[in-house]
């Protein structure tokens, strides 16, 4: 099995076309009640992209190299349930489209069959001077094969 396959691989995996990450719930990521704070859902939502991006091969450092970041534009997340301590989550992550210089993005956060969190994220590729570009030809062959639907530049 290889590491793209293997859910358990500290950059998750892919199942289809959805990269599945699983997260833990430390005693940093709650808040005094003893639920996740909300904030920390958007830090899971963040390592979800990010390891999404590691595994096609379209990590930071390599769209660095290509004068290429991420900026996230637009962010709705729907709180559906709490999550605890020590609880097992998976953070599902879907790249909907390339649109231009956006890239649309749908995020859930899952523990068992349970949604707990879903997300909707715009992100914008941007230059390495912070103004907006289309992505590189590398990131869109990269994307392609694991897009929910077409691209359009």
């Amino acid at each position: 099995m290889s590491v793209v396959d293997d859910p358990s691989a500290p950059s998750g995996a892919f199942i289809g076309r959805e990269h599945i990450l699983p997260v833990r719930v430390y005693y940093e990521d709650t808040d005094f009640t003893g639920l996740v704070y909300h904030a920390s859902y958007v830090r899971f939502f963040e390592r979800g992209r990010s390891d999404f991006l590691r595994l096609i091969g379209a990590d930071h450092v390599r769209m660095a190299a290509l004068n290429t970041a991420f900026a996230v534009t637009r962010l709705e997340v729907d709180y559906l349930r709490g999550a605890g301590i020590d609880d097992a989550l998976i953070v599902r992550t879907c790249f909907d489209a390339v649109k231009g210089a956006r890239i649309l993005i749908r995020q859930r956060i899952t523990r068992g069959d349970e949604d707990l969190t879903l997300a909707k994220i715009q992100a914008v590729c941007i230059d390495l001077k912070a103004r907006a570009r289309r992505p590189p030809s590398e990131l869109l062959l990269a994307l392609e094969a694991k897009l929910a639907s077409d691209v359009k530049t």
